[in-house]
């Protein structure tokens, strides 16, 4: 399998990358700081860009079967710059597989209907920029054909695989309150082994 990663460097897409080595994948990133990379995601094929020039987005594609993001806001709208250029890619490649990680913020509210939980009292976050980004990114895959999914951490501290991850469609699974990044990374690279929940938001937590 080779799988295209944009975000390798980061918590859960370093891990991503780790356990998709593990199993002999082939593996392309694309990545901004090519020293970093190499000692990060070692094994990995790197590509040196801007996830938000459209060239540099093809040639990580190219060749691929599937794609990973993990991606994240990093206080700037580059999230929500990027992925429209992403799906565009994806179709002229051909791709149609994409997992990507989100936030538990917009997942459905349970209590008021037509509202993601950022909007509500469930969500404890004050500063809602990261989640709607990640809702822009939502809508775009909502819009597009492709076969998506976005798995959506409630809080992420760093951490080592506990098991026993809980999941519900849509929604944050009740009383979930956490999430390690292994366990996170380790569900996410599931996802795109066994092509789960396809065209789906999934809710994860303990």
């Amino acid at each position: 399998m080779k799988l295209a990663v944009f975000g390798a460097t980061g918590r859960v897409g370093s891990q991503v990358v780790k356990l998709a080595l593990e199993e002999g994948w082939e593996i392309v990133a694309l990545v901004r700081d090519e020293e970093k990379a190499k000692q990060m995601i070692k094994g990995a094929s790197l590509v040196v860009g801007d996830v938000t020039n459209p060239e540099d987005v093809k040639k990580t594609l190219s060749g691929c079967e599937m794609v990973f993001s993990g991606l994240s806001t990093d206080k700037t709208d580059t999230l929500s710059k990027a992925i429209p250029s992403m799906i565009k890619e994806m179709k002229k490649e051909g791709l149609t597989r994409i997992v990507t990680i989100g936030t538990a913020g917009i997942l459905n509210s349970r209590y008021e209907k037509g509202k993601y939980r950022f909007q509500t009292s469930e969500s404890k976050r004050k500063k809602t920029f990261a989640a709607e980004e990640h809702g822009k990114v939502y809508e775009h895959f909502s819009r597009s054909n492709l076969d998506w999914t976005i798995v959506c951490p409630t809080y992420l501290p760093d951490g080592e695989e506990q098991g026993n991850i809980r999941y519900e469609i849509d929604y944050l699974p009740i009383d979930g309150k956490k999430i390690t990044v292994d366990d996170t990374a380790r569900f996410a690279f599931e996802c795109l082994r066994n092509s789960r929940f396809n065209q789906k938001r999934v809710g994860i937590c303990y």
